[in-house]
């Protein structure tokens, strides 16, 4: 027997109910159609600045700051160190009700902080302000507003996260066309500011837009899960936890360091910095494209083999990457492959959870779980810049290849133990 997905709640996403609301997303959901495409829009906007901004400044901020890689790097590294901490406390203001306070507030915070470090001149400053960002972050993306979103609209909530995540693919494809042009205008400080506007001027005012429109149009629910005490403990138990963790930790640090690190890779490759910035700008639509495809084939294919699907694509994109110096196409080739496999895995990510591991207790087993990613995603920038200059591109590409293979090892195994136990 195939895995199948599970029916519980997973970020608002519900094992193949997820895949069914392709149709939803060209109809309004409950509760008001625009208040789902302005909260798309703001977490386009937060992604394109707060995630993909220092890796599309990149190579204008070392000509500006005069610091190494690793010096730079360090500032969005502790960035997510502190959205790792925080994560749990801004899912207490959630369940309190303040997701819609966190969504307008905080990137005014991040917008601020941003615009700050145009103006640092020193290490400490610099990672001050990357300490405010990493505050941001933990509550004003996709978590926060996907449960604002489930408290709000209920069961229509599926088809609304849906939507967001579609349109928030593409932050990637806005952040690295728009950071060239500002490094190419106003250098990587100037850039800076730039993001700065787009955070704080561009996300906080549709953000709140979109809150006060749901909270008057649609009516929460109050009642809250029963707690299931033990189920935590229970699943830290079982080696699949531990497996999960290990897949979703090697990827993220894949993705992460190969998407810090884009511009300078495929220049290495021989790309001219204008091919570069376009074949960075791919990696957004194609993980929209690999959304697409997994609700287009939800009835033939089974998320066992989806996420086998997404892996072994992860996988292909570090040998496209490595042999795109013979190539040189093949960088494109590399962005369609890791960005739908990354696509595919953010929705896949939640579902196999309840597949292997259950629904009892999920939310807390789910919120354990993401701590590897998260951290992954912290270590990503320190790990990329030390393999850079520990070895080169040579180094980059033979690790993150590594971790690729290693997390779909793990995956197979995992994947073909659970189906042993549903037979």
């Amino acid at each position: 027997m195939r895995l199948c997905a599970g029916r519980g709640p997973a970020s608002g996403l519900s094992g193949r109910q997820v895949h069914r609301d392709l149709p939803a997303v060209t109809v309004d959901p409950p509760g008001d159609g625009l208040s789902v495409w302005l909260l798309a829009f703001g977490q386009t906007l937060t992604y394109a600045g707060l995630y993909y901004g220092f890796a599309a400044l990149l190579p204008a901020l070392e000509a500006d700051f005069g610091w190494t890689k690793a010096e730079l790097a360090a500032g969005p590294t502790l960035a997510f160190l502190v959205t790792a901490v925080l994560t749990p406390f801004t899912g207490g203001l959630v369940d309190r009700g303040r997701a819609g306070e966190m969504l307008t507030l905080l990137p005014l915070l991040g917008g601020a902080a941003m615009a700050g470090m145009a103006l640092a001149q020193t290490q400490a400053q610099w990672l001050a302000l990357w300490a405010l960002v990493g505050v941001a972050q933990a509550g004003a993306m996709y978590e926060t507003c996907f449960a604002f979103l489930t408290r709000r609209l209920g069961q229509g909530a599926r088809a609304a996260i849906t939507r967001v995540t579609l349109v928030a693919g593409f932050a990637g494809t806005l952040a690295f066309p728009f950071g060239a042009a500002l490094a190419a205008v106003v250098g990587g400080r100037g850039g800076l500011v730039g993001f700065a506007v787009l955070v704080a001027l561009g996300v906080a005012p549709v953000n709140l837009w979109a809150v006060v429109r749901l909270r008057r149009r649609s009516p929460a629910a109050r009642r809250r899960a029963d707690p299931e005490p033990g189920a935590m403990a229970a699943a830290l138990r079982r080696p699949a936890f531990w497996g999960l963790a290990a897949v979703w930790g090697l990827i993220w640090l894949n993705h992460t360091i190969l998407i810090t690190y884009a511009l300078e890779l495929f220049t290495s490759r021989g790309a001219a910095s204008g091919v570069a910035v376009v074949a960075a700008s791919c990696i957004g639509p194609a993980q929209v494209s690999g959304r697409l495809l997994l609700m287009l084939n939800e009835a033939r294919v089974g998320n066992a083999r989806a996420t086998m699907f997404a892996l072994v694509s992860i996988l292909v994109a570090s040998v496209c990457l490595a042999a795109a110096g013979v190539a040189l196409p093949l960088i494109f080739a590399f962005a369609l492959c890791q960005g739908m496999g990354a696509g595919l895995l953010s929705i896949l990510k939640p579902v196999l959870t309840a597949d292997l591991l259950g629904r009892r207790g999920f939310g807390a087993v789910s919120g354990a779980l993401a701590v590897a990613p998260i951290l992954s995603s912290a270590a990503g920038p320190s790990v990329g810049a030390a393999l850079l200059a520990a070895g080169g591109t040579a180094a980059v590409l033979s690790a993150s290849f590594a971790m690729a293979v290693a997390g779909t090892a793990i995956a197979a195994v995992l994947l073909a133990r659970g189906q042993r136990d549903l037979a």
